[in-house]
């Protein structure tokens, strides 16, 4: 009886079950699917798509981080600005969402609010923060 047929056929076999694994995936292809009205995180590049909502939230970055380091004594609070891409069919809008301004921590896209609850880390005064270092959290809601 010769074995290569039957090496063949097992290889073949266990490839078709991989492929049938990996194709299975529960995310969608931006990211995890995220219920509406749900807090995520998020990591710099890193993109959400909103179950029932049609859209995808990618962390684009921190384009400014002017908040009071945890050790220091500060007049004011200060302000991340963290930028959000909103993937919507093909069309990608973009918004600044302030941590140190409530009324500019939200954005309005179609009837959706997509809203800034966290930016971490807080920063220390004897350590800068590496942009890839940073994590949001949003919730988008009705």
């Amino acid at each position: 009886m010769n074995s290569a047929p039957a090496a063949v056929v097992r290889v073949f076999t266990l490839l078709s079950c991989l492929l049938v694994a990996t194709a299975c995936n529960e995310t969608s292809p931006t990211g995890p699917a995220v219920p509406l009205s749900e807090r995520f995180v998020l990591a710099p590049g890193a993109t959400a798509a909103i179950a029932k909502a049609d859209i995808s939230v990618q962390f684009v970055g921190v384009s400014g981080d002017s908040r009071c380091p945890a050790d220091a004594f500060c007049i004011q609070g200060g302000d991340a600005i963290v930028e959000v891409r909103v993937l919507d069919g093909g069309a990608a809008a973009l918004y600044q969402l302030h941590t140190g301004d409530k009324q500019r921590a939200s954005a309005a896209h179609r009837d959706l609010r997509i809203e800034l609850l966290d930016v971490q880390p807080y920063p220390f005064s004897a350590r800068p923060i590496d942009a890839s270092d940073y994590r949001v959290t949003l919730v988008v809601s009705r």
